[in-house]
């Protein structure tokens, strides 16, 4: 590698998209390239871009049935762009990482063992392991980077990891290893550029809501416990996920539906969530627009508000208390009726928020002399995935905020 990095490109795949972003590298990190692939593996797959200029381009192309074919329509794209033509590592977001607990080289080695876990996330880390094995073949210079999403709970207490199971499953590498740790990272660097002591050191809950949900629960800068487990699909209730249910329903659904165990997983994954329990959409923005006049709508609404609200409850209790609550993700960036829902009646935890603030999405929409501050973040996971390429690869590139 050079002495300084021009560029370094994320890749963030999951089970039916693919979303890029391209950073010039300097003292801070420039993005100058966005973008985003849809539906792959459905009709009317899509390429999104954003360049540096913020001019949005969307071009349709050909329904991509496996994510191989996307890997090299991708990279054919990207070698079609100029600022490829600077791009000297790919960091890519790995799902599942096991024991990781930092960034790692991608090398043929690691990808065998990513390969002998995939069984463990057969939503993400096939297709994961397929677009850095593409980067190889047809770009074999540029280093590559995995970027583990279960890394920032690696060191959790051993009681948060441990399932109450046979022993024996344990030795397999069964246990709860949580996830969304990219976001999780990212939001603790932010909460410590804003220079709140508290939220730095203090007891602090993170909640993720998106497409996908998990809130995690952080103390003095550790992740302490998380409400992902095993696999992505627990815990809250998510956009198409189940979270939690009874593990009596297996057997249960076997019986009486013969459902198989490859139904099932289709069923708590892709046909669960707010998309079950409403039977009209997996989109929260439309759930909302549709609450008062589909009672089902609002169910799914008001059972996705009362999960989360249960988590803060559970997670503040580990922590001993509360002192800052930080919503993320896509829902919670953006929904400022669902952030008020959440934090009803949560004042017991010293949860105080203003109304006004909250409407406008303001950074902090606690009041003023709230015992437990309330923050709105941007999460950045692309961000995330090329400050820790640039950490590993060129430490001091990129070291201010951006």
């Amino acid at each position: 590698m050079n002495d300084r990095m021009r560029s370094v490109l994320t890749i963030n795949g999951g089970s039916s998209s693919i979303k890029l972003a391209l950073y010039q590298v300097g003292e801070r990190l420039e993005r100058r390239l966005y973008g985003r692939m849809d539906r792959i593996g459905l009709s009317g797959t899509n390429l999104t871009f954003n360049d540096s200029t913020g001019n949005g381009h969307r071009g349709h192309i050909q329904t991509v049935p496996e994510n191989k074919s996307a890997a090299h329509f991708l990279i054919d794209w990207l070698e079609e762009q100029d600022a490829f033509a600077s791009v000297e590592a790919v960091g890519h977001r790995v799902v599942h990482g096991m024991t990781h607990s930092e960034p790692e080289r991608v090398t043929p080695e690691l990808l065998d063992e990513l390969r002998r876990i995939s069984a463990y996330d057969p939503e993400h880390l096939p297709r994961e392991i397929e677009l850095m094995e593409m980067f190889r073949q047809r770009h074999p210079n540029l280093s590559q980077v995995a970027c583990f999403d279960t890394a920032f709970h690696r060191d959790a207490p051993r009681m948060a990891k441990l399932l109450p199971i046979p022993r024996r499953f344990e030795t397999k590498g069964v246990q709860r290893y949580g996830f969304h740790g990219l976001s999780y990272a990212y939001l603790m660097e932010e909460l410590a550029r804003l220079g709140d002591p508290a939220a730095r050191t203090g007891r602090v809950i993170l909640a993720h809501l998106g497409s996908g949900a998990s809130m995690a629960a952080v103390r003095d800068g550790k992740s302490i416990d998380t409400s992902m487990g095993f696999t992505p699909t627990a815990g809250l209730v998510m956009s198409t996920r189940s979270g939690d249910l009874d593990p009596g329903l297996v057997s249960y659904l076997a019986r009486t539906e013969q459902m198989s165990a490859t139904q099932f997983h289709q069923m708590v994954n892709h046909e669960s969530g707010l998309l079950g329990v409403s039977e009209i959409s997996s989109d929260m923005r439309e759930l909302l627009a549709r609450e008062t006049d589909d009672a089902r709508a609002a169910e799914a609404i008001a059972l996705f508000c009362y999960q989360a609200k249960k988590w803060i409850g559970s997670f503040a209790a580990v922590l001993g208390g509360l002192d800052t609550l930080v919503f993320a993700g896509g829902i919670g960036e953006n929904c400022p009726s669902i952030r008020a829902r959440i934090c009803e009646g949560l004042g017991f935890l010293g949860i105080e928020m203003s109304e006004s603030c909250n409407a406008k999405t303001a950074d902090v929409i606690s009041v003023d002399g709230s015992r437990a501050t309330v923050r709105v973040i941007r999460t950045d996971e692309e961000l995330m995935i090329a400050r820790s390429t640039c950490r590993l690869l060129e430490p001091g590139a990129g070291k201010k905020s951006n």
